[in-house]
């Protein structure tokens, strides 16, 4: 895998480029390397050889805490003092102003090496960075900074259990605390009461506290909840009170454990149910003005404005969505070596030659038979291609905050279109080819004695949450593609023209710049069809064929890159042959195999086909 993150960082995405600016100039090629290095012998050391353990002795709770192996704890401890958690953050704060692509590159060792362990980093990170962007210099200064210090871990406590994605729905209720405390250091503070649902890391024992990122009610003038999403606000409800020093009070928040979820994968991360203000942990109520009583409520304190609590909080999930696509990719690409692996060294069944199987002939190696090799193939492309796409979307960010400013426009705008293909397409296919992987193994794969059943099981949770399959479609067809007048549908289009006109010289990619070139005017054709009738209703009803066949055509995009790079570096005999060749065949398979898929995905989109739309409930 080391190899083809530098190709990637290298080749395609010329990393180097970066550190003529001044926010990198510190860092040289060497230096990058070096967190690359890093990063791999802790995951390999601390993450790599307690990962079933992590799966097998998953979070239980004894009465009194969340209990985890002592695994999980020092792979905590490893990441925290390698100085992940603020990798990208400024000098001033404990930083080492990494480049996003970069911070990104060297997580995928973790999320390879065991997703589960560590204490889930990933959030603590993207709680500390909505902090900096939307927080105010106290709470940037009491929590964020904490945070990315690992001192303390952060989560995000979105759904509820009635409500699951439907954020419009939620019923938390946050009211104020009183006149006494309008104006306390570490923000306006209210009191909370409600419930949340699947909130990871909510509860553990890895850092002397968790900063839990809230979204929450603050009822209208008649006491009643305001509809829609219009009314949800965010705060920031310590599992612990603080100072303005950063000084646990001694004294706990009213957030309890209600209740750990046992899941299918992915079970190093303790997974809760939390309660907000039911009484069990009462702090003091407001001295006067607030509501009367103990027990009146968690306290939590207003991040940014009342009622722009979801604007805040997409800060954390669209970072969040990256992440997850990243960490699809890891687990796809864990099982694609174990396979790779396997196949290498299991000998089974005789090829088919000019005159048949010769029984007499020894069992070959099951990596020479054309159906397995199509089955390793297609994880090559699956994976290597979602890494690829994952550190391009990363590459963007670094553009957004660092590149001159029509440049940094334009990476925003394409942010914008890839988020939903960066999260949902690797947690479908890099899903898949962790199925694929079991499939190489055969019966040895389908049982514990071999890590592909794991995989498959951690990555299933990937299309589900920070958004669904299903939401990232609606995303993508009913707002993206159609956002100031079709604008981000028109640069990405562009971007895949330049792509097919630089790669159309060369003979051997010709073909495939023209399949591309006729897919781009197929979603182009296809976006204009769903929205003709000019009725949401017809047009979102066939939203995920639609987004299966974006994400296709975009990786198509992304393969035809990678293979005019590979070809460059063969032509001139700068890398290693089969290393090159291996890249140029992972194309070739997309380009023969996937890519003519979306003309299938498209027939219902431009037709608005109605079986879906039209089923009734007692039909089923």
């Amino acid at each position: 895998m080391r190899r083809t993150l530098d190709f990637l960082l290298q080749r395609w995405l010329d990393v180097s480029s970066l550190l003529a600016r001044p926010r990198f100039a510190d860092h040289s090629m060497e230096t990058l390397a070096s967190v690359l290095d890093t990063c791999e012998r802790i995951a390999r050391e601390k993450f790599a050889p307690f990962n079933r353990i992590s799966d097998t002795e998953e979070p239980h709770f004894d009465g009194q805490r969340v209990v985890l192996p002592a695994c999980s704890h020092e792979a905590a401890k490893a990441y925290i003092e390698s100085g992940m958690l603020a990798a990208a953050q400024d000098y001033e704060i404990g930083g080492m102003q990494l480049p996003c692509v970069v911070e990104m590159a060297a997580h995928t060792f973790f999320s390879k090496a065991g997703i589960g362990l560590g204490g889930g980093g990933m959030l603590t990170s993207g709680n500390a960075n909505l902090l900096m962007a939307h927080g105010t210099a106290m709470q940037k200064e009491v929590f964020a900074k904490n945070e990315f210090a690992g001192r303390w871990f952060g989560t995000m406590c979105l759904s509820e259990p009635q409500a699951g994605s439907s954020l419009s729905d939620i019923m938390t209720r946050a009211e104020s605390d009183g006149a006494d405390f309008a104006d306390d250091p570490l923000g306006p503070r209210y009191r909370l009461r409600g419930n949340k649902m699947w909130i990871s890391n909510g509860e553990h024992e890895l850092t002397e506290n968790i900063i839990h990122l809230v979204l929450a009610k603050i009822p209208g003038p008649d006491g009643k909840l305001v509809p829609g999403t219009r009314g949800i606000s965010l705060f920031i409800v310590p599992k612990k009170l603080v100072d303005t020093q950063g000084r646990l009070t001694g004294e706990r928040n009213d957030v309890a454990l209600a209740g750990l979820n046992h899941k299918l994968g992915y079970r190093g991360i303790p997974n809760t149910l939390l309660n907000f203000g039911e009484g069990r942990y009462p702090v003091r109520a407001a001295s006067s003005g607030g509501l009367d009583g103990r027990g009146a409520g968690a306290i939590g304190y207003l991040v940014g404005r009342p009622g722009e609590g979801l604007r805040c909080m997409f800060h954390m999930m669209n970072e969040a969505r990256i992440a997850v696509g990243l960490g699809a990719v890891m687990l796809g690409y864990a099982g694609y070596e174990a396979s790779v692996q396997y196949a290498r060294d299991r000998a089974q069944g005789r090829p088919v030659g000019p005159s048949g199987k010769d029984a007499a002939r020894p069992p070959v190696r099951i990596v020479e038979h054309a159906d397995v090799k199509r089955m390793l193939l297609a994880q090559k492309a699956y994976v290597e291609g979602g890494l690829a796409l994952a550190l391009y979307c990363a590459r963007l960010v670094d553009e957004l905050h660092s590149g001159e400013a029509a440049s940094a426009r334009e990476a925003g705008t394409l942010l914008e279109m890839l988020t939903p293909i960066v999260k949902s397409w690797p947690s479908e296919w890099c899903l898949e080819a962790n199925s694929l992987a079991i499939q190489v193994h055969g019966g040895y794969g389908y049982t514990r004695d071999f890590p592909v059943e794991q995989y498959w099981r951690d990555n299933r949770l990937n299309m589900i949450h920070e958004g669904t399959h299903g939401i990232q479609a609606l995303d993508l067809l009913g707002r993206k593609v159609v956002m100031d007048g079709g604008a981000g549908l028109k640069l990405l289009a562009a971007r895949m023209q330049a792509s097919v006109e630089a790669a159309s010289p060369n003979a051997a990619l010709r073909g495939h710049a023209a399949a591309l070139a006729q897919a781009v005017q197929a979603i182009g054709a296809a976006t204009q069809a769903a929205w003709s009738a000019g009725t949401p209703e017809e047009a979102l009803s066939n939203a995920m064929p639609y987004m299966q066949a974006f994400g296709h055509t975009v990786l198509a995009w992304v393969w035809l890159d990678l293979a005019r790079c590979a070809q460059r570096e063969l032509d001139t005999a700068e890398g290693d042959a089969d290393f090159l060749r291996g890249k140029l065949q992972a194309a070739h398979y997309f380009f023969a195999y996937e890519l003519p898929k979306v003309a299938a995905w498209l027939s219902v989109v431009k037709a608005r086909d109605p079986v879906c739309r039209e089923m009734r409930d007692e039909w089923f």
